[in-house]
């Protein structure tokens, strides 16, 4: 794996409903663009799923991979992943910290990728999808109104 890309965001809403949203898989191919199916192959102890079977279409970029995490209540989740066809590897968290006025929710992200690409142009498209997930993210967990 590569250096790690990360951005922030500040979201109107406590961190349970943001973490909520992020644990909502089967709502995801609704507010999330790219991302065309959210399977759930497998729960944990909590309740919440362990491993998650997604199909991506961004546009040049057709994936089918999959995930495991490991949450930390509502305070992070941690993702690795499990196996994909255009990715070797894929390593990120969202961190949500409460805060005047709603939650600050910091997003890591690293994604190796099967084929060749130079690292700049690497991290430019890590910050894109970081930057597009966190504005999505924040539309759709505003829309559904304080402790949605």
């Amino acid at each position: 794996m590569t250096e790690q890309s990360q951005q922030s965001i500040t979201i109107d809403a406590e961190p349970a409903a943001v973490m909520a949203a992020i644990a909502d898989f089967a709502s995801y191919p609704s507010w999330a663009a790219a991302v065309k199916s959210a399977r759930v192959v497998q729960t944990g102890p909590d309740g919440r799923a362990r491993r998650v079977a997604f199909t991506l279409d961004a546009g040049v970029l057709h994936e089918n991979y999959e995930l495991e995490y490991v949450w930390d209540a509502d305070a992070r989740v941690d993702w690795h992943l499990v196996r994909g066809q255009l990715m070797r590897g894929q390593q990120g968290s969202y961190r949500l910290e409460a805060c005047d006025g709603g939650t600050l929710v910091s997003y890591s992200l690293t994604v190796d990728l099967a084929i060749p690409m130079l690292g700049t142009l690497k991290r430019k498209g890590e910050r894109i999808v970081m930057d597009t997930a966190l504005k999505e993210l924040k539309k759709y967990v505003e829309a559904r109104g304080p402790g949605a």
